[in-house]
């Protein structure tokens, strides 16, 4: 059986995650305390039904902080009964958390006894600490519309035909900021941008034309033979450590062209090798019209 732990900021989509696994069959549990996990272990591991061959629970900062100190000895039942587990960190920038809570119109969970929103964000930060440092997947959704989240639980969470590496190709642009859930982070920033010229300022990277503008300089070819030869030497050692997620982002200027294209050719790449891959463009459909790429 598996077991998904969603846990991370409120605001951050852990509602929407489970709600996504629950539809992908996994038999859901909101808000379990988090004491409760050892008994848990036992009662999955009991249990025969086929009901719980897929399980998800999502665990908020409601618990008491002393809790989530010992989060790693309260897992330890899960590996000792070889539950397969794995634990998903949802997270937002504070703005973005803010905006949320304000559009809304909810209470944060930590807002009691005269305490602001952004000290509530900043506490439960604080408190959460000890899962983000077990998380096997950290997700920021600050840039994530409810669709691309749930599409984004599906290929990242949902049970995978075999044991392999699942792998998340992912462009970005600079200007609006680094993503802080990536495993591996390169700057295309150095290679030839389409964006300098008029006929391709308006494409992307996976149309044609700025792909043979890309694909025909000697720069960027050597730049994606270096990104492979470095990925195909490394993935299997982070395999052989039990990981069973990486996400590689590549960002260029705007998130339009370098990007863009570099992620598609990996991505590409490393199906025709038999991995699991996926792709996500993150600022495909926010990209300003000037000094993009």
């Amino acid at each position: 059986m598996k077991l998904s732990i969603i846990t991370g900021l409120s605001g951050s989509g852990k509602s929407v995650a489970l709600h996504t696994l629950e539809d992908e069959g996994y038999y859901c549990i909101d808000n379990l305390p988090v004491f409760l996990l050892p008994a848990l272990a036992g009662e999955l591991v009991k249990d025969q039904d086929k009901r719980f061959q897929l399980v998800a629970i999502s665990i908020d900062s409601r618990n008491t902080p002393a809790e989530f100190e010992n989060i790693s000895t309260l897992l330890h039942p899960l590996k000792a009964k070889k539950i397969r587990y794995e634990v998903i960190f949802l997270e937002a920038r504070d703005e973005t958390l803010i905006k949320r809570f304000s559009e809304t119109r909810r209470r944060h969970p930590l807002t009691g006894g005269g305490r602001p929103l952004a000290e509530a964000i900043s506490y439960e930060r604080e408190i959460m600490a000890p899962f983000l440092n077990i998380a096997n997947i950290r997700i920021d959704t600050s840039e994530t519309n409810l669709h691309e989240l749930r599409d984004l639980i599906r290929s990242r969470i949902t049970e995978r035909l075999d044991a392999n590496i699942s792998l998340l190709f992912q462009s970005f642009g600079f200007k609006q900021g680094i993503p802080r859930d990536a495993d591996f982070i390169y700057d295309a920033r150095c290679l030839p941008n389409p964006h300098w010229q008029p006929a391709l300022r308006p494409l992307t990277g996976r149309d044609s034309p700025v792909q043979h503008f890309l694909g025909e300089n000697s720069d960027v070819q050597r730049y994606k033979e270096d990104l492979v030869r470095f990925l195909e030497q490394w993935i299997p050692r982070f395999e052989a450590e039990g990981r069973s997620y990486l996400t590689i982002a590549i960002g260029c200027t705007g998130g339009q062209h370098r990007s863009v294209y570099l992620v598609e050719q990996l991505a590409a790449h490393f199906r025709t090798c038999g991995r699991q891959s996926q792709i996500r463009h993150r600022d495909l459909p926010r990209v300003a019209s000037a000094d993009s790429g």
